[in-house]
């Protein structure tokens, strides 16, 4: 009789034998054979096979042409196979490629001959940040920080938009808080460090501001509203909020009812957490009965939270658009925020200029334009911009601003600075003896003396054909 401990071992051998015979077969389905050895390397039994990659259809647009220094902007708009050729440089694209983003972007597709080295994108489509979505089509919103143009370190911007009675709930940030109301009309509410309360009606094109720490809501009045956000810190992010909702969800209800002397019950329906964008009762149309007021009063005139830049006068204006000004001069309570909407008409350019003390945060409300940054030490880019998109510009660099269409491009030029200003390099030349100007740009007199005293600040030019 076999003893039973060498069944057991027969019977474990042949579990092994079994499984090793399992993985060792061919697994199931059709097999491939073997690639040939021909096939690394050089063989000659390899041939060529010649493909016309230039057969392509297309037509090269006005200017394209031209001298690649000369840098016409590129209409491709209505073109067929668009190509990156410019004067003498570049050649035929035959794909792959989705030829949308070109015609959005041709200084990028066949970029002027004065681009040259390396600038940090400048530039970023609000239309492809995520959406944030609010609670019961409340609104939503999306905005642009470092994770998409990492040279904003100092500013970074949300686009909001609230329907009619939504509320973007009761908040404060960590970072200061500059809006510009792009259509509709806002009611804004806040409470300051010294329990004076404020609270007003914005229409399109008003500006609001909020100190860091002060809590604030925002609601949408009759026919909502959408407006754009710019705060003082690059990273800035929506989801980094300090938020009402969250602080009563996130303090245990026995120190809420200590808190405000109330029972346990009185917090039974609180949410849960975040609201963020939700509906709410529309407000009424009398501001009056929103406007409570404790012993300590409202908020000083002076420190007012908001500007009517709606009904303010332009501060230039000229045969290629308008600037409208807004800083600390009219604005106190925003001391470190200065700004522009720049109204620039059909082929004119914002002049070429440049900040001196601060980083330039820009958003485009309409039109369509391109932006020439130069970087120093050789280094020059252009970038291509439409209505929603975003561009940053760090401080010192040169930059102009022209429109490319065939309407006006309008647009807001943020700084972090105690009032607006910036270094036109038109005056700066007028300005230098010209002897000097002739001797380092190789000038004749009769070009220098044609340079201007005074700021342009915006100059007309041809439309794009």
């Amino acid at each position: 009789m076999v003893p039973q401990y060498q069944l057991k071992l027969s019977s474990v051998l042949l579990a092994i034998a079994s499984f090793t015979h399992l993985t060792l077969s061919a697994p199931t389905g059709t097999a491939s054979a073997a690639a040939p050895s021909s096939l690394l390397g050089y063989n000659a039994a390899n041939k060529v096979i010649n493909e016309d990659t230039d057969d392509i259809s297309y037509t090269l647009v006005p200017g394209q042409t031209d001298t690649a220094v000369i840098g016409a902007f590129l209409d491709f708009n209505n073109q067929a196979h668009p190509q990156p050729i410019r004067g003498s440089k570049g050649g035929t694209d035959p794909g792959p490629r989705t030829e949308e983003y070109d015609i959005l972007n041709p200084d990028k597709l066949a970029p002027p001959g004065t681009d040259h080295g390396g600038v940090s994108n400048a530039q970023w489509p609000m239309g492809l940040s995520h959406m944030k979505l609010g609670l019961g089509r409340a609104g939503w919103s999306r905005q642009q920080n470092v994770d998409n143009i990492p040279a904003a370190t100092e500013m970074a911007g949300v686009d909001m938009r609230l329907e009619e009675g939504a509320y973007r709930e009761l908040h404060w940030h960590k970072a200061a808080e500059w809006s510009y109301v792009l259509n509709g009309s806002v009611r804004v509410e806040a409470v300051n460090e010294e329990g004076q309360t404020f609270v007003d009606d914005l229409n399109a094109g008003d500006v609001w501001f909020f100190p860091p720490g002060v809590p604030h809501s925002l609601q949408g009045l009759k026919g909502g509203v959408e407006f754009l956000l710019v705060f003082d810190d690059g990273s800035f992010s929506e989801d980094n909020t300090f938020l009402a909702s969250e602080v009563f969800a996130h303090n245990p209800k026995e120190i809420l009812s200590k808190n405000f002397d109330l029972p346990l019950s009185a917090w039974d329906n609180i949410p849960a957490g975040e609201l963020f964008i939700f509906p709410g009762t529309k407000a009424s149309a009398d501001i009056s009965t929103q406007n409570v007021v404790g012993s300590a009063g409202l908020v000083p005139i002076a420190q007012s939270y908001t500007y009517h830049l709606s009904q303010k006068a332009n501060d230039h204006e000229t045969a290629g658009g308008s600037v409208k000004v807004i800083d600390p001069t009219i604005f106190p309570i925003a001391s470190q925020f200065s700004a522009a909407v720049v109204t620039v008409k059909p082929g004119a350019l914002r002049e070429i200029h440049w900040h001196t003390t601060s980083d330039e945060w820009n958003f485009f409300v309409a039109g369509s334009a391109r932006i020439g940054i130069y970087a120093a030490q050789g280094n020059a880019r252009t970038f291509d911009y439409h209505a929603g998109d975003t561009g940053y510009i760090p401080k010192a660099m040169t930059h102009y601003v022209e429109n490319v269409g065939k309407d006006d491009v309008v647009f807001i030029e943020v700084l972090q600075a105690d009032h607006f200003s910036d270094i036109s390099v038109g005056q700066w030349v007028g300005l230098t003896p010209p002897q000097i100007v002739m001797d380092t740009l190789n000038l004749t007199n009769s070009t220098v003396s044609q340079f201007k005293k005074e700021k342009q600040y915006i100059v007309p030019g041809s439309v794009v054909a």
